[in-house]
């Protein structure tokens, strides 16, 4: 089973080695890392070129920031199964593709698990960590952690990738699409996945988490899902309450 690997760049020199290197080192060996370069002023792309292994793909183009750089990589896929992975996060282990064939050959349609948020200068510091669970309707406030997310590319096909509409949150949008609205089946894996530099576009800041949440609303009725009361407050106090701590200092676990 061929697993597709989207990462996208821009100036990502900091951080990509790190993402490559946990690609190659997995043990699933039937994978592609397409690497989609947004226009990097510093040497992004001459770490990336280091790489030989004719798995991986570069596409240097212009585009209109993260998601259409996503859609690009996804367009160019043809893996059987794919995912995000980005240029500051990489894999925990070496049997996270391993683990991913597995539930999506058993049955699953998509695939997520459990985050390590990790310190931008030392990642072997955990910061907090998202604890997923197995499906339970995104009206209740369950959605999967989109760095963990990975699902038949058949989906993609089917039902669209990223809407770029959405500056933020449009990750939420695509999962509640595919899961909740056309019925992806999704295996929880009871184990972390990724590791995640602290500080992404939806999670840095409350400002941030505010203008996610507000997508999120629009994103239930974009796909015909009614919203359920108080939604917004239930999501709201435990993400901004999560990034007070963060500041603070406090290691924290934040669940699904």
């Amino acid at each position: 089973m061929k697993i597709s690997i989207i990462t996208a760049t821009f100036n990502s020199a900091a951080t990509v080695r790190d993402t490559i290197e946990s690609v190659l080192g997995q043990t699933h060996q039937d994978w592609e890392l397409i690497i989609k370069d947004g226009g990097s002023r510093d040497n992004t792309l001459s770490i990336c070129s280091h790489y030989t292994d004719e798995r991986i793909r570069i596409i240097a183009t212009p585009d209109k920031g993260i998601y259409d750089a996503m859609n690009q990589g996804i367009e160019a896929a043809t893996g059987d199964v794919i995912g995000v992975l980005n240029s500051d996060d990489f894999y925990y282990d070496n049997t996270v593709l391993a683990d991913i064939a597995k539930a999506i050959e058993e049955g699953a349609d998509a695939t997520c698990g459990n985050l390590h948020f990790v310190d931008a200068n030392d990642t072997s510091k955990v910061v907090r960590t998202w604890i997923g669970s197995p499906y339970e309707s995104f009206r209740k406030g369950w959605h999967p952690a989109h760095p963990t997310f990975y699902a038949k590319r058949e989906f993609f096909e089917k039902y669209g990738a990223f809407d770029i509409t959405y500056d933020v949150s449009a990750d939420f949008e695509l999962m509640l699409r595919f899961i909740e609205k056309h019925g992806a089946k999704v295996q929880y894996l009871n184990r972390v996945m990724v590791k995640m530099r602290q500080g992404g576009e939806s999670t840095g800041s409350i400002k941030n988490i505010i203008k996610g949440n507000k997508n999120i609303i629009r994103a239930f009725k974009k796909n015909d899902i009614p919203v359920p009361a108080f939604y917004t407050l239930r999501r709201l106090v435990p993400k901004a309450w999560n990034v007070v701590e963060t500041k603070i200092g406090i290691n924290n676990k934040y669940t699904k």
